[in-house]
C-alpha cells in the first residue's frame, strides 16, 4: 500500500495533552455543581457566560415573547425542517416493535420498547447558535414518547436565543433553560435546588460538553461522545477541487479544532483542493475559525486504489463521511465506521446538519466504530419479560434450570426452580439438589 500524507494535522501527542487540560477542567466543573448547587450553577454562568438572571428557567410567557422575535421566514424554515426530521424519526420508530413468542408451550417471553423517563437535551450555541440541534434532540425525543424533555441552551449575545427558543419550544420542551456548556450539562444531570436530574444527556457540543458527558456517564444515560465536527470527503476524479474545498471549510468553520480530511485517488485533484482552499480562506467571511481548524487538524490522504480509500476511511471512522466517486453505492455497501454517509455531489453535509430529515448528532472520535448517531431509538430502552402459565411448563424450565444452577455452584438460585416443581411438578427435590429429568426419577 502507498498511502501519503499530503498534509498532516497536530500529532497524537498534542491532541492528548489537550484531552488532560480539558479532562482536569471539567472534573473541577461538575465537582463545583455537586457541592454547590444553584449557587455554582450561577457562579459558573457568570464566569463562562457573563451572564445570569434571577431563574434560568424561561417562563411561558417569556418563551411567548422571544417567539415573536422569529421573522416569518424564518419560523417557516424551521417548521419545515422539523416536518422533515419528525416524518423520519417516525418512520425508524415504526421499526421498532415490542415481541411476544411462545418459546415451548406455557413458557411466554417478550419485549417492550419504554422511553427514558427524562431527558435533558443540550443545544450549543457559543460561536454559532445550532437552531438545528433542538430539532434534532429535542423533537427526536418528542417522537419516542419521552415525558419529561429539559433543553438548554447557553444565551447568544447576553440573552436567550429566539430561533434556539423556538425551536426548542416547537419540538415538544417541557422546560427551556438559559444556560451553556458544562454547567448546563452538568446541572440537568447532578441536579440543583431548582433542577430536577435527568435520566439521559443528548446533544452535540464542544470538547468541555463532549467530556462532561464522558465523567457524567453511568450516573446518567448519554447518547454518544459527541465532540468537535469531523468531516472526511471520499472522492476521486469525477469532482473538482473547488468542491472538494468547499465542502472541507464548509465544516471546517464550526470551530478552531474541528477536523477535515480529504482521501482520494488523485493526487491532481488533492493539489487543486489545495490550492482552492487557500483561495477560499481569502474570502471566506468564517476564515478566522475555518483556517485555524484547517491548519492543526486537516488532513489530505492520497491513495493508489479505492480499496485503500475505504480501509483509510473505515480506519478513521469519522463523523461526516462524503462521498464522491465513480462508485458511491461501493462504498456505501462496504463502510462500517461513521457517523453518517452523504453520497454523491448533489448531496452535502449541511443538508444533512439542517434540514434533510437524518440526526445531525453523530459519533465523533473514532465512535463509529461501535455506535450510530442519535435516532428516535436511543430514547427507547428495550426491556425483556417472561412468564409461565402452566404447571407443565414450570415442570419442563425447572429441571433444567436446576441442574444448571448446581452445575455453576448456584444452590440458592438452584432452590428457586426446585421449589416450584415441589409445588407445581409434584416433585420431591430433597433440598440443594439438582432436579433429575423426570423418566430418572
Amino acid at each position: 500500500m502507498a498511502i501519503i500524507y499530503l498534509k498532516s494535522g497536530r500529532s497524537e501527542a498534542d491532541k492528548a495533552s489537550d484531552d488532560m487540560r480539558i479532562r482536569a477542567t471539567v472534573e473541577a466543573t461538575l465537582t463545583k455543581i455537586e457541592k454547590e448547587g444553584d449557587a455554582g450553577v450561577r457562579a459558573l454562568s457568570l464566569q463562562f457566560d457573563n451572564f445570569e438572571r434571577p431563574d434560568f428557567r424561561l417562563s411561558p410567557s417569556e418563551i411567548a415573547a422571544l417567539m415573536q422575535k422569529v421573522s416569518t421566514r424564518d419560523m417557516d424554515d424551521i417548521k419545515f425542517a422539523q416536518t422533515q426530521i419528525r416524518r423520519f424519526a417516525q418512520a425508524q420508530r415504526t421499526t421498532m416493535t415490542d415481541v411476544e413468542i411462545e418459546m415451548l408451550p406455557g413458557v411466554i417471553l417478550g419485549h417492550k420498547n419504554i422511553p427514558v423517563q427524562s431527558v435533558g437535551c443540550y443545544v450549543p450555541g457559543g460561536k454559532f447558535p445550532m437552531v438545528a440541534s433542538a430539532h434534532m434532540s429535542v423533537l427526536t425525543a418528542t417522537v419516542a414518547g419521552v415525558p419529561r424533555i429539559v433543553a438548554s441552551a447557553p444565551p447568544v449575545n447576553g440573552e436567550p436565543h429566539p430561533a434556539i427558543v423556538a425551536a426548542m419550544h416547537l419540538g415538544g420542551a417541557h422546560e427551556i433553560y438559559v444556560l451553556g456548556g458544562i454547567q448546563a450539562v452538568g446541572a440537568m444531570a447532578i441536579g440543583t435546588q431548582t433542577i430536577e436530574p435527568v435520566h439521559m444527556l443528548v446533544g452535540p457540543g464542544n470538547a468541555f460538553v463532549a467530556e462532561a458527558k464522558r465523567q457524567l456517564y453511568g450516573r446518567v444515560g448519554i447518547d454518544l461522545f459527541a465532540g468537535p465536527t469531523e468531516t472526511m470527503i471520499i472522492c476521486d476524479d469525477t469532482v473538482d477541487g473547488e468542491l472538494c474545498a468547499t465542502d472541507l471549510l464548509g465544516q471546517a468553520e464550526h470551530g478552531y479544532n474541528s477536523p477535515a480530511c480529504l482521501i482520494t485517488n488523485s493526487r491532481k485533484l488533492a493539489t487543486e483542493t489545495l490550492v482552492e482552499i487557500g483561495r477560499l480562506l481569502k474570502i471566506l467571511p468564517t476564515a478566522e475559525t475555518a483556517s485555524a481548524s484547517w491548519r492543526d487538524f486537516g488532513e489530505v490522504i492520497l491513495c493508489d486504489s479505492y480499496d485503500e480509500m475505504l480501509a483509510v476511511a473505515n480506519e478513521m471512522a469519522y463523523e461526516h463521511v462524503q462521498v464522491m466517486t465513480d462508485r458511491d453505492d461501493w462504498f456505501l455497501t462496504h463502510m462500517q465506521s461513521y457517523g453518517a454517509l452523504f453520497l454523491g455531489p448533489r448531496t452535502n453535509v449541511a443538508n444533512g446538519d439542517k434540514v434533510i430529515g437524518t440526526n445531525h448528532t453523530l459519533p465523533t472520535k473514532k465512535a463509529g466504530r461501535y455506535t450510530g448517531g442519535l435516532w428516535v431509538g436511543k430514547f427507547l430502552k428495550t426491556h425483556s419479560y417472561q412468564r409461565i402459565t402452566t404447571d407443565e411448563a414450570a415442570t419442563t424450565i425447572g429441571e433444567y434450570g436446576s441442574r444448571l444452577c448446581m452445575l455453576e455452584g448456584f444452590v440458592g438460585h438452584a432452590e428457586q426452580c426446585n421449589i416450584r416443581l415441589r409445588r407445581y411438578g409434584g416433585r420431591n427435590i430433597p433440598y440443594g439438589t439438582a432436579a433429575l429429568p423426570r423418566a430418572e426419577d
